[in-house]
């Protein structure tokens, strides 16, 4: 029987280059993704330097990340890995940009619904004078009005007041509000109306103004109050006169009150003398289910 030798253990095994004792036994750390939102502290893994986020930018067609340090010197760097926070190694994105809140309130001041689909339109109706009117309700109360189903329509003056009323037929459930411009004392609009038969279905109010226009604040046009203008004097020619726009056609009265409208940006922009008649009627002919 042949005779073995000791054994011996070969601590660095059979190739001493196979493996490398100095090698790290845990993984390189990973880049977690940061926003860079402004007011981050940030340290740029290069130079050291290190600051607040100011703002996100593209510059050189790269976006940059630009840092302010203690003694508000700024610098940008590119964004993207090679950054420390709280010292922790991120890679630097930019920020989302936030989605746009809802409005709370609606231009009427009523509470904002959301996720609502427009109500079926009801039987009961709204009725004003004419377009301009029926753009300013819009304005201002035309989601409130989507939501309960109310239809404002246009009577083109209310010289047939009583007529237009009486072809609509208001009865329970198809009630009728109207709003009347100028409705003051011995006024022609106050004549008309006195000539409506009684109905206890049937609203009508108005506000004191010589136009819809008039019941927009002076002061979003730049007035203290709405000038007066001279008797025989068309009154919206004469008022964009004031103003210093075109007058002479009716394109331009269109285009005029397109200006003025665009001034109105809520129930705040507008008298009270409109606001609460335009409240009434809403509320009256939303009222139509207690008919039943």
């Amino acid at each position: 029987m042949t005779s073995q030798g000791p054994r011996y253990t070969d601590r660095y095994g059979s190739d001493v280059l196979s493996s490398d004792p100095h090698a790290r036994s845990h993984p390189k750390p990973t880049h977690r993704e940061q926003p860079a939102v402004r007011g981050l502290v940030v340290q740029d893994v290069e130079t050291g330097w290190r600051g607040a986020v100011v703002r996100v930018e593209k510059s050189g067609g790269v976006h940059v990340v630009v840092l302010q340090d203690e003694a508000e010197r700024t610098r940008a760097f590119p964004l993207g890995p090679g950054f420390w926070v709280k010292g922790q190694p991120v890679r630097l994105v930019a920020p989302k940009a936030a989605a746009p809140q809802r409005p709370t309130r609606t231009a009427s001041g009523s509470v904002a619904v959301t996720g609502v689909a427009a109500r079926t339109a009801r039987a009961s109706r709204i009725l004003v004078e004419g377009r301009h009117d029926a753009e300013l309700v819009e304005r201002v109360w035309g989601d409130d009005l989507r939501v309960e189903g109310v239809v404002v329509e246009m009577l083109d003056g209310v010289d047939d007041l009583d007529a237009a009323i009486r072809s609509f037929g208001p009865r329970p459930g198809r009630r009728i509000g109207v709003l009347v411009d100028h409705l003051v004392p011995g006024s022609k609009e106050s004549r008309i109306v006195a000539r409506v038969d009684a109905n206890p279905h049937v609203l009508v109010l108005g506000h004191p103004f010589v136009d819809v226009w008039q019941s927009v604040r002076p002061q979003r046009l730049g007035w203290e109050r709405w000038p007066t203008v001279p008797r025989g004097q068309d009154w919206k020619h004469g008022i964009l006169a004031e103003l210093g726009w075109p007058h002479a056609t009716q394109a331009d009265v269109a285009h005029g009150w397109k200006r003025i409208l665009g001034t109105v940006r809520s129930y705040a922009d507008l008298e009270p003398a409109l606001l609460g008649r335009v409240e009434e009627l809403v509320d009256f002919v939303t009222a139509d289910l207690a008919d039943r």
